[in-house]
């Protein structure tokens, strides 16, 4: 099962902070970071949350 996220992400597209949930991955350096996609445009949005 994977771990969700929900929260503000920023859209470069929009230029605006838009509410999404969507999934955490773990990138090579061991940072977790959620992917989702804005709910106006549909462009892919990632949000640095930390180390794992």
């Amino acid at each position: 099962m994977a771990e969700t996220w929900s929260g503000e992400f920023y859209c470069v597209k929009c230029k605006e902070k838009r509410e999404a949930s969507g999934e955490v991955h773990v990138n090579d350096k061991g940072t977790r970071m959620a992917k989702a996609d804005c709910p106006v445009c549909g462009t892919k949005l990632n949000r640095i949350l930390g180390k794992a």
